[in-house]
């Protein structure tokens, strides 16, 4: 596959220079090289410094006897004309080669991806169906969002495994031979820390109860068996 863009008379091969140039350029000058990058084969043609190439390519001379210069720039792929008096956009560029171009993401998109990261991070169930939502409205396919979502997951699993190794290694133990299962020990045996009083909270040495069903007589809350947590 071959594609060669036929360009107006310019100040050199890309035109991306000069005072004012034309804005299209550069977004442009990019798309072709990343189209290159996937193993395309890009030519650029000069009418101004490589007139013989617009002479020898019988399709792009009969658009110039046809139009004149109105025509250019024009763009072929493997020798059929795909574009004239206009530079294509990327997308564009990617079907007419064969290769998958993706969307190019607006910064709405980039927001919706951040927004997706951020949600999975807080365990916020309802953000993340907002955000995923939005995501999939503004044009980002299945894909795009899996690969979100998955590299979110892997970044929120590092801090939480180096966690776990912490605890391992406090205890004293090999964090890979931990048990993975529920508890042995019942929380209702654990008992309260630091404290004689059968109603304090979470280890603390206030005599004040929390949590649980108000006494009889009593607004404040007390747990079943004096203990909370």
């Amino acid at each position: 596959m071959k594609l060669e863009v036929f360009d107006p008379a310019m100040c050199c091969s890309t035109g991306v220079c000069g005072p004012n140039p034309n804005p299209a350029l550069a977004p442009f000058a990019a798309d072709l090289d990343w189209v290159a990058a996937q193993g395309i084969a890009v030519r650029r043609y000069n009418l101004g410094q490589e007139p013989g190439a617009f002479v020898e390519h019988e399709a792009v001379k009969k658009l110039l006897q046809d139009k004149g210069e109105a025509a250019l720039p024009i763009v072929t792929a493997d020798g059929a004309v795909r574009s004239t008096g206009r530079y294509p956009t990327r997308s564009e560029l990617a079907e007419w080669v064969g290769v998958p171009g993706g969307p190019i993401l607006s910064v709405a998109m980039v927001v919706e991806i951040a927004s997706i990261g951020a949600a999975i991070g807080a365990n916020c169930e309802p953000c993340l169906e907002y955000h995923f939502n939005r995501a999939q409205a503004l044009g980002l396919t299945r894909n795009d969002l899996e690969v979100a979502m998955k590299a979110a997951e892997t970044v929120k699993a590092v801090p939480a495994n180096k966690m776990v190794a912490l605890a391992g290694k406090l205890l004293g133990n090999d964090s890979a031979k931990q048990p993975t299962g529920p508890s042995l020990v019942a929380i209702e045996d654990i008992a309260v820390a630091g404290s004689a009083d059968a109603g304090a909270c979470c280890g603390s040495e206030s005599a004040t109860p929390c949590c649980g069903e108000a006494t009889e007589g009593d607004s404040t809350p007390v747990a079943a068996g004096g203990r909370c947590c």
